[in-house]
């Protein structure tokens, strides 16, 4: 029983030190040699090889971003679903954090194709980051507005309420800890997709940026005061797209 209730979170340390360790390899190569993990980025031919690399670099980057922020879910539903654990409970419990992690992957193939759409028309450097102060704005101004939609309150309070979101989306088995997997993150997603698109602001691999985003997302979602925090946070964007733009 003790070996079943530690397998998960070590499990979930594990891919959070790999994933972090890879983000770090690749953000310090990038901005040093170029000539390490980051140098297949260094292409004028982006085929289908670079394109899944380009993929896994986003896949890899979002885990480790928003896994550390889903904790509080994933710790609830492995409390909720029976005690005590067995391998099939244990097995449900990986589901759902894989179907997490499946949606992160596949807003990653969202965000590939806008990372190319920026490189060919011209908007994004080389180091990855915008390279219009107009276009940094505009991504600026898209997330702080976001931050005070309805759809953002909702998806944040579903974030924020592990026991209520399992309650009224709960399935029973394997097909139903997968389904709640997907719908958590779905509304994960929902609640954090404009606040990533501002790694194209500071620089895709810049970890400064990775790091604040990161801190951003976790504060709302766990923090007491983290629907304010959302609402203050989107004051603070704009405020800044606003300088950016009076700057020229």
């Amino acid at each position: 029983m003790r070996s079943e209730r530690a397998a998960f979170p070590a499990a979930v340390v594990v891919v959070l030190l790999l994933s972090w360790w890879w983000i770090v390899a690749m953000a310090r190569d990038m901005y040093g040699a170029m000539d390490g993990p980051s140098a297949w980025m260094m292409t004028s031919i982006w085929d289908g090889t670079h394109l899944l690399l380009l993929w896994t670099m986003w896949a890899v980057m979002m885990a480790a971003m928003m896994l550390p922020t889903a904790w509080p879910m994933l710790a609830m539903y492995g409390t909720l679903s029976g005690s005590p654990p067995t391998q099939r409970r244990s097995s449900h419990l990986y589901l759902f954090a894989g179907a997490y992690v499946l949606v992160w992957a596949l807003f990653s193939v969202v965000a590939t194709f806008v990372q190319r759409m920026l490189a060919e028309v011209l908007l994004l450097s080389p180091m990855m980051e915008l390279a219009s102060p107009r276009a940094s704005a505009a991504f600026l101004i898209l997330a702080g507005v976001y931050q005070w939609t309805p759809l953002k309150r909702v998806c944040l309070r579903s974030c924020r309420s592990p026991i209520s979101f399992l309650i009224r989306h709960w399935r029973a088995g394997s097909l139903g800890a997968f389904r709640m997997g997907v719908e958590h993150g779905v509304y994960c997603v929902g609640c954090c997709w404009a606040l990533m698109l501002l790694l194209f602001v500071g620089g895709v691999m810049n970890l400064y940026v990775i790091a604040a985003l990161t801190t951003l997302a976790a504060i709302e979602k766990v923090a007491r005061a983290g629907e304010l925090g959302s609402g203050l946070s989107g004051g603070v964007l704009i405020a800044i797209a606003v300088w950016i733009l009076a700057r020229g």
